[in-house]
C-alpha cells in the first residue's frame, strides 16, 4: 500500500533510522563545532576553493559571475515586506540568495563593500513585522538566510550587529518553529518538500546561534531530527520524487544543505545521507533531464533544466562522476551562478554510460519510465512517461502522460503549472484549470472527462532491448466508471521512433480523444499529420485503427490562466464511440526534407 506516494515499509524504515539517529544524539548539541564559521562551509572548504581557482577554469568563471552579481546588488534595494498572495517567498529567496553571494564573497576576498551589502540586506529583513508564519517555508528561508550571514560573517560583525542578528532569528525564526513542532503543524508531519525546507532553515538557524539561546536550539534540533525522515522518505527506495523536478530541485538542495550543516557543525549527519532513495536521487535527476536540457516536467514544474549545486555533493558523497558531469556542463550555459557551486564543486565528472547507465530505466517509487538513444547526442531521442499518483502533492492529472525529445526540441509538451494564486489552484477548484486536468496532457480524455484524482498507475511490464525497449501501463483506475481495462504500451524502436498503442475495453460506448501537446507547426492529412519545427520534423501515423484520424485542438483556456501561447493539441479523433479499442500511432522525428526513417517493429503479443 502506499500513503501519498511512499510504501508504508519505506516510512517506517525512514522512521526507524530517526530514532536510531536521535538515540545516538539525545543531546545534539555535544558535538558542537565551537565558534563560527561552522555552517556548510568550514575554512578549509574556503581554502579548497582558492587552490581549485588557480588552475580551474570552471571555477574561476563561477567566481567571476558572482563578482557580477555583487556588483549589480551594491546598487540594487534590498528587500522589502511584500507578499505575494499570502506568499512572502519572492522576498525570502532574494534575500537567502544574496546572503550567500555576499557572505561567500567576503570570505574569500575580504572586500569590505560585499561585508556592508550584506548587512543591509540582513537589517532590513531583520525589521519585517515577521518572517510571515501564515506561509511557514518564508519562516524557513529567512532563518536559513539569517543563519548563514550570523555564521559566515560572525568573526567581521561588532558584537551589536550579532545581537539583533541574532534576536531576529530566535524571535522571527525559532520561536514561531517551536511553535509549529509543538502543534504539529501539516509540515512537520508532511511527506513533501515543504518538511525539508522548514526542518533544515530551523536547524540551521538552532546551529548557529546554539552557544547563545543552548535551550532553544537543542529543542529546535530535535524536533528537527524526528521530522526530517518523513520528507526524506519521499524519495523512495530507488530516489524518484512525486512532487516533479521543479520540486526535486527545491527538496534536494534543503536535504543536502541540512545534511552538509550536521556534518560540519556535529561531525555528523548521523546517518541521514545514507537513507537508500537519496543515495540514488542523483540518478533520478539525470534520467529526468533531456539532451535539450529539458525535463521531465510533470506535476507543478517548467521544463527547463537549471543548474543544481546538491548535483555536486550528491556526486562527491556518494562517488557518481556522472552527476558532477551533468553540473559541470549546466554552468557552462549560465552565467547565474549558484555560491554553492563553489563550496560543493567536484572536479572528478564522467558522462553516463552503459553498463552502469543504461539507455532505459524505470523508478517504481514514481512509476515513471525513461529512454533515449544516446547519453552525449544533443539531438537524441529522448522520451519520458509516467504512471504515478494523482493524490501525491502537486501532481496534475495525468496518468500516462509522456514527453518527447528529438533533434534538440521538445515536440511532445507538458504545459507546466500555472499561477498558484489563482482561487483554489491548490484546492478545491484545482481540477478546474486547464493546465491541471487531463485535457491539458499527453494521455487520453475518455467522454471529455478528468481521470480519478484518487487513482493510481503502475508500470505492469518492460521489455528493454536494442531493437525495441517499452513500458505498460495499467491505466484502468484512472477512468473507473468509463472503462473495465485500458493499456497503455510505449517506447522507442530501433532508437529512431516512438510507438505509443492504447488499448481498452468499456461496458458502454465511450468517447476516447488521444492528444499530445506540441508548440511545432501542425498539418494533418487523415491518418498521418506532419509536425515541423527549426529544420526538424515529426512525422506522426496511425496504424490502428484505419478509420481513426488526427485533427488539431487549441489549448487556449479562459483568462485569467495561462494562455498556452504558441501551442496547440494533435490528437486523434476516432469518429464514434466504442466499446474495443486499439490505438496504435508511431511518431518519427527526423531532418526536414530528408526521408524519414521506416519503422517497421511494433509491440509483441
Amino acid at each position: 500500500m502506499t500513503e501519498g506516494g511512499i510504501t508504508r515499509r519505506s516510512l517506517l524504515a525512514q522512521l526507524a533510522c530517526a530514532t536510531v539517529a536521535i538515540g545516538q544524539s539525545s543531546e545534539p548539541l555535544k558535538t558542537l563545532r565551537a565558534g563560527h564559521a561552522r555552517l556548510v562551509a568550514l575554512d578549509s572548504d574556503l581554502a579548497r576553493i582558492r587552490l581549485l581557482a588557480r588552475d580551474n577554469i570552471q571555477i574561476r568563471k563561477i567566481l567571476a559571475d558572482l563578482e557580477k552579481e555583487a556588483e549589480k546588488l551594491q546598487t540594487a534595494a534590498p528587500v522589502e515586506y511584500k507578499l505575494v498572495g499570502t506568499r512572502l517567498l519572492a522576498q525570502t529567496r532574494r534575500a537567502l540568495d544574496r546572503v550567500y553571494t555576499l557572505a561567500l564573497l567576503y570570505r574569500l576576498d575580504g572586500r569590505q563593500a560585499h561585508l556592508d551589502r550584506a548587512v543591509r540586506e540582513l537589517r532590513a529583513a531583520a525589521a519585517f513585522k515577521d518572517w510571515n508564519p501564515a506561509h511557514f517555508v518564508d519562516v524557513a528561508e529567512m532563518t536559513h538566510a539569517f543563519a548563514i550571514g550570523y555564521d559566515w560573517l560572525y568573526s567581521a560583525l561588532p558584537e551589536a550587529d550579532r545581537a539583533w542578528i541574532r534576536d531576529a532569528i530566535v524571535q522571527k525564526g525559532l520561536v514561531p518553529g517551536l511553535q509549529s513542532y509543538a502543534s504539529q503543524s501539516p509540515w512537520v508531519t508532511g511527506r513533501d518538500h515543504w518538511n525539508l525546507v522548514c526542518n533544515n532553515g530551523l536547524a540551521l538557524g538552532a546551529l548557529a546561534v546554539a552557544e547563545e539561546e543552548p535551550e532553544k536550539s537543542a529543542l529546535i534540533l530535535k524536533a528537527a531530527l524526528e521530522s526530517i525522515p518523513r520528507g526524506l522518505a519521499l524519495y523512495g527506495a530507488d530516489g524518484g520524487w512525486s512532487e516533479g523536478p521543479a520540486y526535486w530541485d527545491d527538496a534536494t538542495r534543503y536535504a543536502v544543505t541540512f545534511l552538509a550543516a550536521l556534518e560540519s557543525a556535529l561531525g555528523t549527519d548521523l546517518g541521514f545521507s545514507n537513507q537508500q532513495g537519496l543515495t540514488k536521487t542523483g540518478r533520478f535527476r539525470i534520467y529526468f533531464s533531456s539532451p535539450a536540457n529539458k525535463t521531465f516536467n510533470y506535476a507543478d514544474s517548467s521544463d527547463e533544466l537549471t543548474e543544481e549545486p546538491a548535483m555536486f555533493w550528491l556526486a562527491g558523497r556518494y562517488g557518481q562522476p556522472a552527476l558532477a558531469w551533468q553540473q559541470q556542463k549546466l554552468i557552462e550555459r549560465t552565467a547565474n551562478a549558484e555560491p554553492l557551486n563553489l563550496v560543493w564543486y567536484q572536479r572528478d565528472a564522467k558522462p553516463p554510460q552503459p553498463p552502469l547507465w543504461p539507455l532505459e530505466s524505470i523508478f517504481t517509487s514514481v512509476q515513471c519510465a525513461f529512454f533515449r538513444s544516446s547519453w552525449e547526442d544533443p539531438n537524441a531521442l529522448f522520451l519520458a512517461v509516467k504512471g504515478g499518483d494523482n493524490k501525491a502533492p502537486h501532481v496534475h492529472l495525468d496518468l500516462g502522460s509522456f514527453v518527447l525529445d528529438a533533434g534538440g526540441i521538445r515536440w511532445a509538451i507538458d504545459l507546466g503549472r500555472d499561477d498558484a494564486s489563482l482561487p483554489g489552484y491548490l484546492g478545491k477548484q484545482r481540477w478546474t484549470y486547464y493546465r491541471t486536468r487531463t485535457e491539458s496532457h499527453n494521455t487520453v480524455m475518455i467522454d471529455g472527462e478528468n481521470q480519478d484524482p484518487r487513482a493510481e498507475a503502475r508500470i505492469t511490464h518492460h521489455e528493454f532491448t536494442q531493437d525495441m525497449a517499452w513500458v505498460q501501463i495499467d491505466l484502468t483506475k484512472a477512468y473507473p466508471t468509463k472503462v473495465k481495462q485500458f493499456q497503455r504500451r510505449i517506447g522507442i524502436a530501433n532508437r529512431q521512433a516512438v510507438l505509443v498503442q492504447d488499448q481498452l475495453q468499456a461496458e458502454q460506448p465511450v468517447d476516447v480523444l488521444w492528444g499530445m501537446v506540441t508548440d511545432a507547426e501542425v498539418s494533418v492529412n487523415g491518418q498521418t499529420a506532419e509536425l515541423t519545427k527549426e529544420g526538424w520534423t515529426l512525422s506522426a501515423e496511425i496504424r490502428t485503427p484505419r478509420h481513426a484520424v488526427f485533427d488539431v485542438a487549441s489549448t487556449k483556456p479562459p483568462a485569467p490562466q495561462a494562455q498556452n501561447a504558441g501551442t496547440r493539441k494533435l490528437v486523434v479523433r476516432v469518429g464514434e464511440r466504442v466499446t474495443d479499442l486499439d490505438l496504435s500511432i508511431v511518431l518519427t522525428p527526423h531532418k526536414t526534407g530528408q526521408p524519414k526513417p521506416k519503422v517497421t517493429a511494433k509491440f509483441p503479443g
